[in-house]
């Protein structure tokens, strides 16, 4: 987490414990710092805090985006991207068992959608189109702007999943007209264990779980003050410094592509142009990825892949499969990822230990 946000939050563990539903002065306090973090993610995304509904992450978020809107219509499609995030392609799979229908649509080799495929699918019965604005593997940025237009034109609702883009892309709901959106606290130095989904004001949506009527009624539950009061201080502070934070990150990502390039059997997923500031993805000739991932953890860097092992079989990423890869391919993946206080000396401590370990 970022000092500022732990700052923001330590007396919201501590000595202002109120419920922002009671009508005590501890209550009180709770309330108001609820309606100061929502007004900051409602300037994040260009929106009205009346939009904003906290959440407890990401999948909450997509959960609630996707169900919510579904059963609450009377259309019975939905069409969605075949390189989201499991917290939209499970959703997706549930609604499938509950009657609705699923239009999966496939990516080119650097995992971007084309509109005129996405305009070719949508008819009166689609309710909702969700295309995540950047891919957690691969690192695509989607030209959402122009996905919602072709939604749009077809009279149907737009979501996004942007978890990996908030505040590493330009994104405003309003100007790209987004419907709905999920986000994510700790992608952005928040806590752990907070999100929220913007809804626009006339998206006809329902809970998805019941209670007490929270959260203008979409999301019961007593609110997570602490992690709500982190994710809005988290969402200030990102925006203040996103240009810079963008420009450091690309610059660390660029000689971390450079570098790993020149070694002989390295390749590149996903796109040059239009790639998150903050993701390098690779994979390297004759290499298991999870070997790559052990090696660099025993030097102290963390790094990940995109292949899941369990039980001595290997089940390739559904996003590098849908990209064109082989098995062999795909499970030779490494992704890097930065933020915002990675420095230089990291950079090259990883440009000096990854060469001997790929060679062994």
């Amino acid at each position: 987490m970022a000092p500022e946000v732990l700052d923001a939050m330590m007396p919201f563990m501590t000595s202002e414990y109120g419920n922002p539903s009671s009508i005590h002065y501890l209550g009180n306090t709770a309330a108001a710092a609820l309606r100061n973090s929502r007004k900051q993610v409602a300037d994040s995304l260009g929106c009205l805090p009346s939009e904003i509904t906290f959440t407890s992450g990401g999948t909450e978020s997509d959960n609630i985006a996707l169900m919510g809107t579904m059963l609450s219509s009377g259309k019975k499609r939905i069409v969605t991207s075949a390189i989201e995030h499991p917290a939209v392609l499970e959703t997706c799979a549930a609604l499938r068992r509950y009657g609705f229908d699923v239009t999966l649509l496939g990516v080119d080799r650097n995992g971007f959608v084309d509109p005129a495929e996405l305009d070719s699918v949508l008819g009166d019965d689609v309710c909702l189109v969700s295309v995540m604005a950047a891919n957690n593997v691969i690192g695509t940025m989607q030209n959402i702007s122009e996905l919602a237009k072709v939604t749009h034109d077809h009279g149907v609702l737009f979501h996004t999943d942007a978890v990996q883009g908030y505040t590493k892309m330009d994104i405003n709901v309003k100007r790209d007209r987004i419907d709905l959106l999920s986000l994510s606290g700790h992608k952005i130095h928040g806590p752990k264990g907070i999100g929220a989904v913007f809804v626009r004001t006339g998206v006809s949506i329902g809970p998805i779980m019941f209670g007490g009527g929270q959260e203008s009624g979409l999301r019961s539950s007593t609110e997570n003050v602490p992690g709500i009061v982190g994710l809005g201080k988290a969402a200030e502070v990102a925006m203040c410094t996103m240009k810079t934070d963008i420009q450091h990150m690309t610059k660390l990502r660029d000689e971390i592509i450079e570098d790993t390039l020149s070694l002989p059997g390295a390749h590149l997923n996903g796109p040059v142009e239009n790639r998150l500031c903050n993701n390098a993805h690779f994979r390297f000739d004759g290499v298991k990825g999870t070997d790559l991932i052990l090696a660099l953890s025993r030097k102290g860097i963390a790094a990940s892949t995109a292949s899941a092992c369990s039980a001595g079989s290997v089940e390739p990423s559904h996003v590098l499969t849908a990209i064109g890869l082989s098995l062999e391919e795909s499970i030779s993946a490494l992704r890097i990822s930065l933020s915002r206080y990675n420095t230089e000396e990291e950079v090259s401590y990883l440009d000096a230990v990854l060469p001997s370990i790929i060679r062994r």
